[in-house]
């Protein structure tokens, strides 16, 4: 990673790194993921994924 590297540029280097199916599973999990952060509110899985973002690295506020 270079420091002027733009999101565009990222995104260029993971299309032509990735197989099909490595970006169909990846988006797959972040669709997962998604919908489960959305539908479900109850307050101790709220409150573990929430932890579980903070240990993977992931900032949410």
């Amino acid at each position: 990673m270079h420091a002027n590297e733009t999101v565009h540029d990222r995104i260029d280097n993971a299309t032509t790194s990735l197989t099909p199916t490595q970006m169909a599973l990846g988006l797959g999990l972040v669709a997962i993921a998604a919908f489960t952060m959305v539908f479900v509110q109850e307050p101790m899985m709220h409150d573990a994924m929430h932890n579980f973002r903070h240990a993977a690295g992931v900032t949410c506020h």
